[in-house]
């Protein structure tokens, strides 16, 4: 019966894949029907913890965008790249990483690839190089930034384990970072040089290769735009203090016990707090919050949420005692199990936070160590894998010399290489940092 209903699950999990957006999260609710109804299991509850802790988050992001928070991040990152171009391979990935670890989102970097793109063919190196790592790096730091819906989701379920947000980015920024600078090192050199791409001859030779037009005024940044972005990276940064310094929060005596201000409740408070200021001190047009692309992406994270772990978890209440007896023994005695699981179903959902919602609930319930578990997570930057994720599409459509690409076999893609150098250097620096904090 165990394997009859995870294969229920994997083939839930394919069609929703296919079909996309919040459709997976409705097939979920399927799945959690299916248990219910036909196989008579208990439903776990719902991961409300989860859920409003996304919704937080996502409001405050969205206010930041409103308010043109994320322009002027991009404002920043432009000159930060100008500053070094001969080196963008290397530079931009890390300014990539660290503007999606402050906002949360990876959308920023789609602002970016266009700069970088103009940079490496104005110093003639293969726009490839920087594309390609710019766009794994976004990814990988997604599992970073305390402000991710992807996050957010392994705060609630580590929490009950005694894992703090403060242990969980001591773990994974170091691992992520590692793995970046392993990346654009070692794809330094990768594909011919851009005066040899014949692709890029082709295009220079047909005229299709145009330097864009340079407006004669620089689209100005408003001040509520960098008060926003204050106010939101305070926000982040507040999370961060009190997610290492438990003492900070608030506590309340009841009978013999004291009962500290949970961390789930706290990125809530503070981040509701944050996205009433941005629009108080910001002033964005109120009524584009939730019209926004990060709210849309974020509503989309909480049907996951919704579907996904509810499905999830409502699998392992009728399987616990399988899981238990037969399928934690093998998962403990290889550990790298766990790790590649979570990679296919982070290929086939191209989602961060949908992994996290499928798998993190079946981990801890194989009573892993939780170091073991966050080096997995790790695995959840899969969505390169298949060159079908929006953020692949994009950086192909913007490398207007042509040398980023799908390649004749799909699977020999632009983002293979520098993706796997990340995902196995983040998943085995996260196992070996976690062995050693928790």
């Amino acid at each position: 019966m165990f394997w009859f209903q995870l294969l229920i699950i994997v083939l839930l999990i394919f069609f929703g894949a296919r079909k996309g957006d919040v459709f997976m999260g409705l097939l979920g609710g399927v799945g959690v029907a299916i248990f219910v109804f036909i196989f008579h299991v208990k439903p776990a509850a719902p991961p409300i913890d989860v859920m409003l802790i996304i919704l937080a988050v996502v409001l405050a992001a969205s206010a930041l965008q409103s308010s043109g928070g994320l322009h002027f991040l991009v404002h920043l990152a432009e000159k930060m790249l100008k500053k070094s171009p001969k080196n963008i391979t290397i530079i931009a990935p890390i300014i990539s990483w660290l503007f999606t670890f402050m906002s949360g989102t990876g959308h920023v970097v789609y602002s970016l690839l266009p700069i970088i793109n103009e940079l490496a063919i104005d110093n003639k190196i293969r726009p490839e190089r920087p594309i390609s790592n710019s766009i794994i790096a976004s990814q990988q730091a997604i599992t970073c930034s305390p402000v991710s819906a992807a996050t957010a989701a392994m705060i609630g379920f580590m929490a009950p384990l005694g894992v703090s947000l403060g242990t969980i980015l001591a773990i994974v920024i170091p691992a992520t970072l590692l793995g970046i600078i392993a990346s654009a090192l070692l794809t330094i050199r990768k594909g011919k040089e851009l005066e040899e791409d014949p692709e890029y001859l082709r295009r220079l030779a047909e005229g299709l290769i145009v330097k864009p037009e340079q407006s004669a005024e620089e689209k100005a940044v408003s001040k509520g735009a960098k008060v926003s972005v204050v106010l939101f990276l305070l926000g982040v940064l507040t999370i961060v203090i009190m997610g290492l310094f438990t003492h900070l929060r608030p506590s309340w005596v009841q009978g013999d016990e004291i009962t500290i201000l949970s961390m789930p409740y706290t990125i809530e408070i503070i981040m509701l707090v944050c996205a009433t200021l941005i629009i108080i001190f910001g002033r964005p047009a109120i009524e584009t919050i939730l019209n926004g692309p990060i709210f849309r992406a974020g509503a989309l994270a909480m049907v996951c949420a919704f579907g996904l772990a509810w499905m999830s978890s409502t699998f392992i209440n009728g399987q616990t005692a399988f899981i238990q007896e037969h399928v934690a023994t093998i998962v403990n005695s290889y550990p790298w199990t766990l790790a590649v699981i979570m990679f296919i179903v982070a290929a086939l959902t191209t989602s961060q936070g949908a992994t996290t919602l499928i798998m993190i609930p079946i981990a801890i319930a194989l009573d892993l160590p939780p170091y073991i578990i966050i080096g997995a997570w790790m695995a959840v930057n899969a969505n390169y894998f298949l060159p079908v994720a929006s953020q692949c599409l994009a950086a192909i459509s913007f490398d207007t010399a042509g040398t980023t690409k799908i390649g004749r076999f799909v699977l020999n893609h632009s983002f293979m290489l520098p993706g796997l150098i990340n995902s196995v250097i983040s998943i085995v620096v996260a196992t070996l940092i976690g062995s050693v904090l928790i």
